[in-house]
């Protein structure tokens, strides 16, 4: 069980119709947001960073869904270059980029 001083690895991701993603820790923070949700120095005191789950409410789970693949996408491939970006159906466009935005992806 992880204390205070140790954060789980794994963190819930609900997205607004209820879908939730355990995701690893280290994926997740690739987002601004979500880093400073679970962070616990960040001042605020926010309840995720001692629950461990964000709630997204602005977020659907099929669009949740393609943030947590691209989460796992950069955490994989960030140090390399020349990446292909990762295969974006059109008719999720709109949403994927208020959602990166929102999240500081």
């Amino acid at each position: 069980m992880a204390t205070a001083a140790e954060p789980s690895a794994y963190v819930t991701l609900i997205s607004s119709d209820g879908f939730e993603f355990h995701i690893r820790r280290s994926a997740a923070v690739r987002s601004g947001t979500i880093r400073r949700m679970l962070s616990s120095e960040s001042g605020f005191g926010f309840v995720e960073s001692s629950t461990g789950v964000c709630r997204l409410e602005s977020i659907s789970g099929i669009v949740l869904e393609k943030v947590v693949e691209y989460l796992y996408y950069n955490e994989k491939n960030r140090e390399m270059n020349g990446v292909p970006d990762p295969e974006i159906p059109s008719e999720l466009c709109l949403e994927l980029l208020m959602a990166a935005d929102y999240l500081d992806c």
